[in-house]
C-alpha cells in the first residue's frame, strides 16, 4: 500500500472528494468538500485523483503540535483551561464580615476560581524552576517541601475542580 502525501486529492465512496491534509501512522486527516475535516483509516477504500509527488513525514503536524504544547506547558506559564464544577457555575460567592455595620462582598466563583487555578498554574512553573536551578540539592528539597506544602494549604478549594485530576494535591501522608 502506498502512502499518500499531504496535498493528495481523493474520491471516497461515502464522504466525497477531498484533500489530504495530514496523516499518522494509522489515519488520513481529509478535509471533504461536502463533510468537512474527517480521518479516514490509511487502508479505507477511495479512489486517488491525483497523489501528492511530495514525500510524507513519518512524523505528522498533529505530533509536532503535541510536542510542542507539551514543551510550552512544562516550561512556560501558560496555562490550561480547567472546567469549574458544573454545580459551581453561575454562582458567586458572598464574603460576610461579623460585623454587620460594613458591607459585604460578592464575587462570581467563576472569577474566583480562575484566581485560584492562576496561582496553581505559576506554582507548577516555580517547582519547574526550582528543579531546574543550579541550587544544592538540599536547598531544592526545602523549597520543592514548601511548595508542596503550599498545595496543601490549596486543597480546600477541590471542591471547585470538575476533574479530579486538576485539583491540588499535598503531602501525602504516609
Amino acid at each position: 500500500m502506498e502512502i499518500l502525501g499531504i496535498g493528495s486529492r481523493i474520491n471516497h465512496p461515502e464522504h466525497g472528494k477531498g484533500v489530504v491534509t495530514n496523516l499518522d501512522s494509522k489515519h488520513y486527516w481529509v478535509t471533504f468538500i461536502e463533510n468537512g475535516l474527517e480521518t479516514i483509516a490509511l487502508n479505507d477504500d477511495f479512489e486517488v485523483i491525483e497523489a501528492a509527488e511530495n514525500e510524507v513525514d513519518t512524523i505528522s503536524l498533529f505530533d509536532v503540535e503535541s510536542s510542542l504544547v507539551r514543551i510550552l506547558k512544562k516550561y512556560s506559564d501558560v496555562s490550561e483551561i480547567v472546567p469549574i464544577g458544573e454545580k459551581w457555575k453561575g454562582g458567586t460567592l458572598e464574603l460576610k464580615p461579623a460585623d454587620s455595620n460594613l458591607k459585604s462582598k460578592t464575587i462570581k466563583i467563576e472569577d474566583f476560581f480562575h484566581k485560584i487555578t492562576m496561582v496553581r498554574d505559576r506554582l507548577r512553573v516555580m517547582e519547574q524552576k526550582v528543579n531546574s536551578s543550579n541550587l544544592e540539592p538540599s536547598e531544592k528539597v526545602d523549597l520543592q517541601q514548601y511548595i508542596t506544602r503550599i498545595y496543601g494549604s490549596l486543597t480546600t478549594f477541590n471542591v471547585l475542580f470538575k476533574s479530579k485530576e486538576q485539583q491540588f494535591v499535598g503531602q501525602k501522608s504516609k
